[in-house]
C-alpha cells in the first residue's frame, strides 16, 4: 500500500499529517486527542465521552451548535470516543477547508470560555439518556458492562465502559471537566491529518496560522496497566431478553502486538461468516444457535478475544459452550487448514483495502493516518501492518490459540430470559452491573 504523506509538528506540539489526492474536490479534516476512557480513573469514569458531546456546544468565537456552518457549506461531520481516543471529523468541499480548520482550531483552544454549567448539565443529561437507551434498555446491553468489569480488575482502565457509571456522571462538576480539558485537550495530545484535494504546501500554511498561536499543554503520560485472570470466571446477567445468549472472553495481546494478527485471523476462522467452524456446527448443522461471532477486541494496552452465541429455542448455554469450547480446542490442536488461512488472510486484505476506499470519516486515510502516529508513532505503517496477517502460518495461528485461549482462564456470562437461570452455564454466579 502506497499512501503518500508529509509529517509535520508545529511549535506547539500539534502532529500535521497531509495526504493530497486531487482524484476528487472533497478534503477530509481528522483531528485525534490521545485520551479516552482509559485516561480516567475509579469513581471518575465518562468524561472523554461526555467532553466529546461537549465538543459540539460552541466555543468562544462560535458559541452555537458546530454543525449548521459546516453543514451549510456541504460538509458531513461527527465525532466519537473510545477506551484509547476522542476523534472529530469533518469531510469538506476542497473550497471548505479554512472553514473546517478554524472551527477545529477554535474549539481546541477557546472551548473552555463558552463552557457555562447550562451546557455541561444539559450533555451530561444526553449522555445519561444515550446510556439508557444504547446499554440499560437495550437487550443483551449491560453483557459489556459485565464482561469488562470480570475481565479487568477495578483499577484497571478497561474495567469501565466508555459512556461511564452512573453515580460517577451525576457528581461530576463542571470545574473537574475543565480540568480533564486542560490535561488532554490540546495541541501537544493531538493529531491532525488532512487528505484529499489539497495543496501541501499552502495547506501546512494554513493549519499554522490556525493552530501555531493555541497554547501547548502538558504532554499526557502513557498509561500503563497490566490485567491477569487467576481463574475462569462463570456469571449470570438476567435480562428481558428472548433467547438466552453466551458470551466467552479471554485477555489477548494490544493492538499491533505479537499474535495480535494471528488471534484476529483465528476469530475469522471460527466465526466469520457462514463457512466458518462454529456457524458451520451451531447455526447449520446441530441448529443449537441462531447466531454466532467472534472477534480480537484489540486496544492499546491489551486486548480480549470474545466469542458470542445465541441459543436457539429449546437448547441451553451449556450446550452451546461445550460446542464453542470443543471447536476451539479443535482449532488449537490440529491448526487451521490452507483453505481457512488463505481466506482469512484474503479477508484482511479486503477490509484494509476498503477503510482506505474514502479519504476520510470514519475509517478512510485520514483516520488510518491518525491511528498509526497516535499509537504507533510510525504513521507510514500500513504496509507492515498488512504484512502482520501475510505473515502469519498455521502454525503462528495454532500457537496463538494454545497460549491466549487453551493455556489460559476464561469468562464466561450467560445472559438469561428473567426467572430462567436454568438455562444459565452450570456454576455462575450473578453478574453486579450499575
Amino acid at each position: 500500500m502506497n499512501i503518500p504523506f508529509t509529517t509535520h509538528t508545529l511549535g506547539n506540539g500539534l502532529d500535521v499529517l497531509l495526504h493530497e489526492d486531487h482524484s476528487c474536490p472533497i478534503v477530509a479534516v481528522s483531528l485525534w486527542y490521545h485520551v479516552g476512557s482509559k485516561n480516567e480513573r475509579l469513581g471518575h469514569t465518562g468524561f472523554a465521552h461526555l467532553f466529546e458531546h461537549l465538543m459540539f456546544e460552541g466555543s468562544q468565537h462560535y458559541d452555537r451548535g458546530y454543525f449548521h456552518p459546516l453543514q451549510a457549506a456541504g460538509a458531513s461531520l461527527n465525532g466519537s470516543t473510545n477506551a484509547d481516543r476522542t476523534n472529530y471529523w469533518e469531510v469538506v468541499p476542497a473550497n471548505a477547508l479554512e472553514l473546517a480548520l478554524w472551527m477545529e482550531s477554535d474549539r481546541m483552544g477557546y472551548l473552555l470560555p463558552a463552557l457555562t454549567q447550562a451546557k455541561f448539565s444539559n450533555q451530561r443529561h444526553v449522555v445519561l439518556n444515550e446510556r439508557r437507551q444504547n446499554y440499560e434498555n437495550r437487550p443483551y446491553g449491560l453483557s459489556s458492562m459485565a464482561m469488562l468489569a470480570a475481565l479487568f480488575p477495578p483499577d484497571h482502565p478497561y474495567h469501565w465502559t466508555t459512556i461511564g457509571e452512573i453515580e460517577d456522571l451525576n457528581r461530576a462538576t463542571l470545574d473537574e471537566a475543565q480540568a480533564f480539558s486542560r490535561r488532554y485537550y490540546h495541541p501537544a495530545n493531538a493529531s491532525l491529518a488532512i487528505a484529499g484535494d489539497i495543496d501541501t504546501e499552502a495547506t501546512l500554511a494554513s493549519v499554522d496560522a490556525y493552530f501555531g498561536e493555541l497554547e501547548s499543554g502538558p504532554r499526557a503520560e502513557p498509561v500503563v496497566a497490566r490485567a491477569a485472570l487467576q481463574a475462569d470466571i462463570r456469571l449470570l446477567l438476567e435480562d428481558r431478553v428472548e433467547l438466552p445468549r453466551l458470551h466467552i472472553a479471554w485477555l489477548t495481546p494490544a493492538m499491533f502486538g505479537p499474535l495480535d494478527a494471528e488471534l484476529d485471523l483465528a476469530a475469522d476462522v471460527l466465526a466469520n461468516g457462514k463457512t466458518s467452524r462454529l456457524y458451520r456446527r451451531l447455526v447449520f448443522d446441530e441448529r443449537i444457535a441462531t447466531d454466532v461471532s467472534a472477534a480480537q477486541n484489540s486496544r492499546e494496552i491489551g486486548g480480549f478475544l470474545q466469542i458470542t452465541a445465541t441459543a436457539a429455542p429449546g437448547h441451553a448455554l451449556d450446550e452451546v459452550e461445550r460446542a464453542v469450547i470443543q471447536e476451539v480446542k479443535c482449532l488449537g490442536a490440529d491448526g487451521p487448514t490452507s483453505d481457512e488461512m488463505e481466506r482469512g488472510r484474503v479477508q484482511a486484505e479486503a477490509q484494509f483495502v476498503f477503510r482506505l476506499q474514502t479519504v476520510g470519516g470514519f475509517g478512510g486515510k485520514a483516520d488510518q493516518l491518525n491511528a498509526y502516529n497516535v499509537f504507533l508513532k510510525n504513521t507510514g505503517f500500513f504496509d507492515r501492518d498488512l504484512a502482520r496477517y501475510q505473515a502469519a502460518t498455521p502454525q503462528s495461528l495454532q500457537g496463538s490459540i494454545g497460549t491466549y485461549l487453551l493455556q489460559a482462564p476464561r469468562v464466561t456470562l450467560s445472559v438469561v430470559p428473567r426467572g430462567r437461570t436454568g438455562l444459565a452455564v452450570p456454576d455462575s454466579t450473578p453478574a453486579h452491573v450499575s
